[in-house]
C-alpha cells in the first residue's frame, strides 16, 4: 500500500523508461544501457508537479544532447499509462510534468477519507524492529546530549510505527559493572562525611561530585542513621547503592515520561550477569575468537576488522563492559529475535560501532542488523552567544533545567530540527518567542489558525461535509495546489524518515505544510464563497488540519486549538 503521491511517482519513472525504450527501438536514440534518473517535486512549483533529470543522467551513454533526449522522451511517452495535463522541457533538458486537476482531487480525497490514519503505511512489512535510546547513567541525572537522544530515538520510533514496522522502544540499565562500583564509592565517601565530617574521609578525585550524591547520603540517613558506619565497606557500599539506584532509576522514568517519552521495556543489565555474559564468551572461544593471555580472554577483534583486540573478562574475573554489551545485542538478536536493532549514541562512540557490529558477526549474528545512529553535540545560544545555565562550572545541564526554561513542545520540536549528524544550535531565546521566527509556534499557530476558521464558520452555520472527489476539481489556484500537493506527500516523508534513521525530516515537513497553509489562507477567502468554492476549502482546510494533528502525533508536540 503506498500513497497516491508516490504511485504517481513510480507510475511516471516506469512510463519514461517506456519512452527510453521506444525511443530507442524507433532510431530517434541509440541503444544503450541507461542510467537511473529521479522524479522529484521542483522547487518552483510553477514549472510543473515533478521534474525528471533523465535527460541529462543519459547524455554520456546515449551520446546525445540532453535537450534532444527530452524532445525523444516526450515524443515516446505512453500517455495511456499515466494521465498528465502537459509534459515540457526546460533549460538544459529537464522535462517538467504537470498533474490534471482530477489527480489533486484524488490526493485530497485520500486525506479526508484515511483521516487520523493518513500518512500511516505498511512499508515495513511488520518487520521486528527495535530502538534503543537515551540509556542515560542511572548514576545521575540525565544531561542535554540525553535530551536530545531522547527526542531523535523516540520519533524515530514513531515514525517507523507510522511505516509499518512493528517497533519497540528500549532503555537499557546500566545498573552493573564499573559506573555502579564508581556510585558505590561516592555514596560511601558522603555517607562517611556527612556523619563524622569532611575531613573523616578524603572524597576520590575520579567519584561523581554532583549534589546528587550528597542528597542521597542525606535521606539514607535519615532513613538508617550510623548503622552502616562502622561495617565493613562492601555491606556499606552495597546498601547505599540498593537505596540510591532505584531512585534515580524512578527519576529517569518520571523525568522521560514528562519528555513524553514511555518505553515498552526497560533492561537490566545486571539480568545480563553471569549466564548471558559466559554464554557469549563461551561461544567465542568455542569459535577459536576468544584466547587467554596474562590471566585475562581476550576477543579476537582484529579479525573482524578492529585495530586491537578487546578484553572480555580481566585478570580479576570480572567481564568488561564491552562483553556485557555483546551479550545485551546477542539478547536483542538471538533471544528475542529482532529482525533490525536501532541504537542511538553521541557521537563520542563512534569508535565503538564497528567493533559491536563485528562482535555480532563473530557470535555467529549479523553485524549488519545493527544501525547506531551517531548524533552530535548540542550548543545552547542566548543573545546569539553560546550559553550555560549553570554558573557552577563543570556541571552538566541536565533535562530539567532545560524544561524549567522553554516549554517542553518547543524542546521536542528544536532537538530534531536538524539531522542527528549535525551540531544542533539550540536557541533559547527563539524556543521562547511567540512569533512565526519559532518553528514549532509556526506549525502550532497554523493548526490553531484552522480550528478559529472551522469555528467562526460554524458559528454562520456552515461545517464541513462529505464531498465527491470530483467537487474539489475547482481547487486550481496555485496556492490550494502547493497545499495538497504538500499533505500528499506525508506518508512518503514517514517512509523517509524511517528509512534514513532521520527524524528531522518530520519537523522540516510540519513547516512545509504550515507554510503552504498560512499561503492558502493570504490567498483564499473562505467565508461568503459561493457553496461550490466554500465548502472545497473548507475540506481543505480541514485535510490541513489532519495532517498538521497527525505530525504533530508523531513527534509527541500538542496541536493547539487556540494561541
Amino acid at each position: 500500500m503506498i500513497s497516491i503521491f508516490e504511485e504517481t511517482k513510480l507510475n511516471l519513472h516506469n512510463a519514461i523508461e517506456k519512452a527510453l525504450n521506444s525511443a530507442m527501438n524507433s532510431g530517434d536514440l541509440i541503444k544503450a544501457e541507461t542510467n537511473d534518473f529521479v522524479i522529484e517535486v521542483p522547487a518552483d512549483i510553477t514549472k510543473g508537479d515533478f521534474a525528471t533529470n533523465v535527460a541529462m543522467a543519459n547524455v554520456k551513454v546515449l551520446k546525445t544532447a540532453p535537450v534532444k533526449i527530452a524532445e525523444a522522451i516526450v515524443k515516446h511517452f505512453p500517455k495511456e499509462d499515466v494521465e498528465t495535463d502537459k509534459i515540457e522541457i526546460a533549460g538544459p533538458g529537464f522535462i517538467n510534468i504537470f498533474m490534471p486537476k482530477n489527480w489533486f482531487s484524488q490526493m485530497l480525497d485520500d486525506v479526508l477519507q484515511k483521516a487520523e490514519n493518513y500518512g500511516r503505511s505498511d512499508y515495513g512489512k511488520g518487520q521486528k524492529v527495535m530502538v534503543e535510546y537515551v540509556s542515560a547513567n542511572p548514576t545521575g541525572p540525565m544531561h542535554m546530549g540525553n535530551a536530545r537522544g531522547g527526542a531523535i530515538g523516540d520519533v524515530l520510533a514513531e515514525s517507523l510505527i507510522w511505516a509499518g514496522y512493528d517497533t519497540t522502544r528500549e532503555f537499557y540499565i546500566n545498573d552493573a559493572g564499573n559506573q555502579i562500583e564508581k556510585f558505590g564509592i561516592s555514596l560511601e565517601a558522603r555517607y562517611i562525611q556527612q556523619l563524622k565530617g569532611e575531613d573523616a574521609v578524603e572524597f576520590p578525585e575520579d567519584a561523581y561530585h554532583g549534589d546528587d550524591i550528597i542528597e542521597h547520603a542525606k535521606a539514607f540517613i535519615a532513613e538508617n542513621g550510623d548503622k552502616y558506619l562502622n561495617c565493613d565497606s562492601e555491606t556499606r557500599k552495597k546498601a547505599l547503592v540498593d537505596f540510591a539506584l532505584p531512585k534515580n532509576i524512578d527519576k529517569l522514568k518520571t523525568d522521560l515520561e514528562k519528555y513524553r517519552i514511555l518505553y515498552d521495556v526497560w533492561f537490566k543489565e545486571s539480568t545480563l550477569h553471569p549466564d548471558a555474559v559466559n554464554h557469549v564468551i563461551n561461544i567465542l572461544t568455542e569459535k577459536g575468537l576468544a584466547y587467554e593471555k596474562e590471566g585475562a580472554v581476550w576477543y579476537k577483534a582484529t579479525e573482524f576488522g578492529a585495530e586491537k583486540d578487546e578484553v572480555l573478562r580481566r585478570t580479576n574475573g570480572l567481564p568488561t563492559y564491552f562483553a556485557a554489551d555483546i551479550a545485551y545485542h546477542y539478547n536483542k538478536f538471538a533471544v528475542r529475535k529482532f529482525d533490525k536493532v536501532i541504537n542511538v549514541w553521541g557521537a563520542d562512540h563512534h569508535g565503538h560501532v564497528a567493533r559491536l557490529k563485528g562482535a555480532m558477526d563473530a557470535v555467529g549474528l549479523d553485524g549488519n542488523k545493527l544501525d547506531i545512529v551517531l548524533m552530535q553535540l548540542v550548543r545552547l545560544l542566548k543573545d546569539g552567544e553560546p550559553y550555560r545555565m549553570s554558573k557552577r562550572s563543570g556541571k552538566s545541564i541536565t533535562l530539567t533545567n532545560l524544561l524549567d526554561e522553554v516549554p517542553l513542545d518547543a524542546a521536542r520540536f528544536f532537538f530534531i530540527m536538524r539531522e542527528p549528524g549535525s551540531t544542533l544550535d539550540f536557541d533559547l531565546d527563539l524556543a521562547v518567542e511567540e512569533s512565526s521566527k519559532n518553528p514549532v509556534f509556526y506549525v502550532q499557530y497554523a493548526h490553531a489558525r484552522i480550528c478559529a476558521i472551522l469555528k467562526n464558520l460554524k458559528a454562520t452555520g456552515v461545517e464541513p461535509k462529505t464531498l465527491d472527489a470530483s467537487a474539489f476539481d475547482v481547487l486550481s489556484t496555485e496556492s490550494e495546489r502547493e497545499l495538497i500537493r504538500a499533505l500528499a506527500q506525508l506518508p512518503q516523508v514517514i517512509v523517509t524518515s524511517a528509512k534514513d534513521y532521520d527524524p528531522a525530516k518530520i519537523s522540516t515537513y510540519a513547516s512545509t505544510v504550515a507554510t503552504a497553509f498560512h499561503k492558502f489562507y493570504t490567498t483564499c477567502r473562505i467565508k461568503d464563497e459561493a457553496d461550490e468554492i466554500l465548502y472545497p476549502r473548507l475540506a481543505l482546510c480541514v485535510a490541513a488540519k489532519t495532517v498538521l494533528n497527525n505530525v504533530l502525533s508523531i513527534l509527541k508536540v500538542t496541536a493547539p486549538e487556540v494561541m
